[in-house]
Formats: C-alpha cells, sequence, structure tokens
C-alpha cells in the first residue's frame, strides 16, 4: 500500500465541465474490492490515472456489501464492477476487463 501511494499515476487532466459529464455516467457504478487486494489496486490505479471516482465498497470490512455482492454477483470474488442500466444490474468481474471497460468508455 506504500508503493502504491509512492508510485501513484498522475491523473488525467480535465476541465470541470468534462469532469462533472463524466461523473453523471459513472453514479451508477459500483466498485465493490478489498482495500489490499492487488488487483483491486490495480483498478483503483488507473481509475486514479483517469481521474473518474466510482463509487466503492470494501466487501471485506462490510458483511452487507459482501451480501450485496454475493446475492447480485453470485460470488465473492473482486474486483467487481457493479453497472446499473436501465433497472439491470451487471456484474463484471477480473481487473483486465474492469480496466479495459473504463478506458473505453472514460478515457
Amino acid at each position: 500500500m506504500f508503493f502504491n501511494w509512492v508510485f501513484a499515476p498522475k491523473a488525467k487532466q480535465r476541465s470541470p465541465e468534462e469532469k462533472s459529464a463524466l461523473q453523471a455516467k459513472l453514479n451508477n457504478h459500483t466498485l465493490y474490492e478489498f482495500k489490499r487486494c492487488p488487483f483491486c489496486v490495480k483498478v483503483r490505479r488507473e481509475m486514479k490515472r483517469l481521474n473518474i471516482e466510482i463509487a466503492q465498497k470494501d466487501a471485506k470490512l462490510s458483511k452487507e456489501y459482501e451480501k450485496e455482492l454475493i446475492d447480485g454477483g453470485g460470488k465473492r470474488q473482486v474486483p467487481c464492477l457493479r453497472i446499473d442500466q436501465a433497472g439491470e444490474s451487471k456484474w463484471m468481474y477480473e481487473s483486465g476487463d474492469i480496466i479495459n471497460y473504463l478506458q473505453s468508455n472514460f478515457s
């Protein structure tokens, strides 16, 4: 965790208008994670690099969040990105898939 802080990626510069528009798109996203999970760290670093904010829920510290993850996604695996659209929830596992999704939709 210390090295993650020391070698944090540089955030992409965005105008306030662009940041606001992106945040509106991200309001229906939630990242389920464990703080010390290396794959979760990888996803959070990409979020920092893209200069985006997604609601984060630590499923290791909260039984409520863990239950949401298992009931919704079907398994207790992190990182998991929940995307709510049109009344449906899509649960995306695997850090590589999540990073590809973030890069293709929010770069």
